[in-house]
């Protein structure tokens, strides 16, 4: 299954309390096992004004379907092409 990159904008999500990200964290569950094996949540990364998550899916579609579910704002989803790291270069 292709893995992609999600955007979300959400001001200030930098300083939500780790509650209040949890209980996100547990509704993105809830609705990855609603939606079968079709989408799975990898990780993702909150930074200032923006939570960048990475997941597997079977299609963007799928992506915005779990958005709207979760209620997620969904600012940007990205096809990942390749994965580059350190090894790359040896």
């Amino acid at each position: 299954m292709p893995k992609y990159i999600i955007e979300r904008d959400l001001g200030g999500v930098a300083n939500i309390p780790a509650a209040e990200l949890k209980a996100m964290a547990q509704r993105s569950n809830a609705i990855t096992k609603e939606m079968g094996h079709a989408v799975h949540w990898i990780e993702s990364f909150v930074t200032g004004d923006k939570i960048y998550c990475v997941y597997v899916a079977e299609s963007d579609a799928l992506i915005q379907e779990h958005a709207t579910k979760g209620k997620f704002p969904c600012t940007k989803v990205s096809k990942i092409q390749h994965v580059i790291d350190k090894s790359t270069a040896e």
